[in-house]
């Protein structure tokens, strides 16, 4: 065999024709070779068998372009506060009562006059067209097949509101990034309550955005990607330029307390502030008539080296003594978590990455799916530490021991 090869190609020598040999018997599928005995790769689950948050992330990894999960998955610089706001729920304990009686756990509460039959919603993200066509709209579905789980609307959606609100029937709020133009804002805000949003949140914890100076530069450059961002009015909005050298947007540095008064006369619905992340600014956001706080650091999108959400939330709740309702977000994966916030002082919780995830994975159901999951963990998490009620949640169910 050998001798007729060095015929066809006299560089074939004995050594090589093996090398071949072993290399095609090592790929064979027959070998098993090249599979891992531990895991099946040879579907995707199915939507029955994820039975927690995590298993929806590899789902979704596979069906959607490494673009939108770049998108997605990324922090800002070093992604360390991305990290610590996962770590930090680590650093709590939950001390169940050991006889606790009360009968069946009760998850229902009034959050801004807003009836919920779990404490959370789904956070503010922008682009959810890059993980399902029917973007936002598949969103709103799955959140209102899920208990009625409203849904924050973000200013930068795929989708104009109004097909948004459209979609489903279940409650929604409007995220605002204001502009130094009053009228864009007024009419901005004028049309999404028109529309039916129950209450406004603005987000002023990215006011100096650098989207491309991550560890993942050219993950987190998806910001700048072809999918079209439209306004709330239903026109087509696009980026504009940076005026200087140093890739920071100017579009927000103008942002001051008396913002808030302006808008506070141009929304009719309960006014949230988000990005709060000490009591000083808490207690400024009561001066200045905000209806609720909004604890969060962008997920770890917006500035590095900050303190995870849920080390300072804490302070927020003693700075505002129960005078006004905290929601809060980022890092949160488990029911355990939602029960972990609530202890520490929120009242509801943001969803941010979790219902993305389950929207790359099986859009609308993926969404009602990875809810569901969330809100059976946080009955089971209640029941186990002997709280049946969100009123009986309180400090004394954890331990800390923030770094």
């Amino acid at each position: 065999m050998v001798d007729s090869l060095k015929t066809l190609n006299p560089h074939v020598n004995r050594r090589t024709v093996f090398r071949g040999l072993a290399g095609f018997l090592a790929g064979s599928p027959l070998l098993k070779s090249q599979q891992d005995p531990f895991r099946d790769h040879s579907r995707v689950p199915a939507l029955g068998e994820l039975l927690n948050a995590f298993d929806f992330e590899p789902v979704a990894f596979a069906k959607v372009t490494r673009q939108a999960y770049d998108y997605v998955s990324y922090g800002v610089d070093g992604e360390w506060t991305l990290r610590r706001n996962r770590e930090a729920f680590d650093w709590v304990e939950l001390v169940p009562h050991g006889i606790a009686g009360g009968g069946p756990v009760q998850t229902a509460s009034n959050f801004l006059g807003m009836n919920l039959a779990f404490p959370m919603l789904i956070a503010p993200t922008a682009r959810h067209g890059l993980l399902n066509a029917d973007a936002e709209a598949a969103t709103h579905a799955g959140a209102t097949a899920a208990s009625n789980t409203p849904l924050i609307v973000s200013n930068n959606a795929t989708f104009p509101v109004e097909k948004i609100a459209a979609a489903a029937t279940g409650p929604w709020w409007f995220q605002l990034y204001p502009q130094q133009a009053s009228d864009y804002n007024r009419q901005t805000l004028e049309k999404a309550q028109a529309l039916g949003c129950r209450a406004v949140v603005v987000t002023v914890d990215q006011q100096a955005s650098v989207y491309e100076r991550s560890t993942h530069d050219l993950h987190l450059a998806t910001a700048a990607s072809p999918v079209p961002v439209p306004t709330i009015l239903g026109g087509s909005g696009s980026r504009r330029p940076r005026a200087n050298p140093y890739r920071v947007s100017e579009g927000r540095l103008w942002y001051e307390w008396s913002l808030l008064d302006e808008l506070r006369r141009m929304v009719k619905v309960p006014l949230l502030v988000k990005g709060i992340a000490t009591g000083e600014d808490a207690r400024l956001c009561l001066e200045h008539g905000v209806d609720a706080i909004y604890v969060s650091n962008h997920g770890g999108r917006s500035l590095d080296y900050g303190p995870a959400t849920l080390e300072v939330l804490p302070e927020i709740a003693d700075a505002v003594q129960g005078r006004i309702p905290i929601l809060f977000d980022s890092g949160i994966r488990r029911g355990s978590d939602i029960l972990k916030a609530l202890a520490l002082g929120a009242s509801a919780v943001g969803l941010g990455r979790v219902p993305l995830w389950g929207l790359g994975a099986d859009g609308p159901q993926g969404v009602q799916r990875i809810l569901e999951i969330l809100q059976a963990e946080l009955v089971q998490a209640m029941a186990a530490t002997g709280r049946p009620t969100l009123a009986s949640i309180d400090r004394t169910l954890v331990r800390t021991e923030f770094l």
